[in-house]
């Protein structure tokens, strides 16, 4: 997976704009594009997606500090990039939205869920222990799966931007 340098340069830019837009949205809990994203750029670049991603994430730590509450994030985007990887490549196109709107709102529902083992580990909880503490973030994660599924309207867009990108960045190189 070597990349060129113009890879390494849309892919750093892409991380950013990850970054950002969860700054932009952070008045507004639980709800960001951080999902639209992963699932675009999955779709687009497959493998290399997990350049921009990780860029994000360790943005994310620089700005945010490299806490407790950022050991979780080396793993929660590449499990939504994981279930997007798994997708057929030859989706009906009318299926497509649907699909992506609904793999990004899984994973807003499950985001707690799939949080609270590493919390559990780390902050010496029981299995109740993490149970309770996963039951008590539901309510968080119903708002994350709602506002991932309507912002997942934007996946199909995204994609189609980011595959125009590339075609022009290609003839003009």
């Amino acid at each position: 997976m070597r990349l060129t340098i113009r890879e390494t340069a849309v892919f750093g830019m892409l991380g950013a704009i990850m970054y950002a837009s969860k700054l932009i949205m952070a008045w507004i809990p639980n709800v960001h594009l951080l999902g639209v994203f992963t699932v675009a750029f999955t779709v687009v670049y497959r493998k290399k997606a997990l350049y921009p991603i990780y860029t994000y994430v360790l943005l994310d730590g620089i700005f945010n500090g490299f806490a407790a509450w950022w050991i979780p994030y080396l793993y929660l985007w590449t499990i939504l990039w994981g279930a997007v990887m798994l997708l057929p490549k030859k989706m009906p196109k009318a299926a497509q939205p649907v699909v992506y709107m609904i793999v990004c709102a899984a994973h807003g529902f499950l985001f707690g869920t799939l949080y609270a083992p590493v919390q559990a580990l780390m902050y010496g909880l029981s299995f109740e222990g993490m149970i309770a503490w996963i039951l008590a973030g539901l309510p968080w994660d119903c708002i994350h799966g709602i506002s991932n599924f309507f912002c997942g309207a934007l996946i199909v867009p995204v994609i189609l931007t980011l595959r125009l990108a590339e075609r022009n960045g290609e003839t003009s190189c």
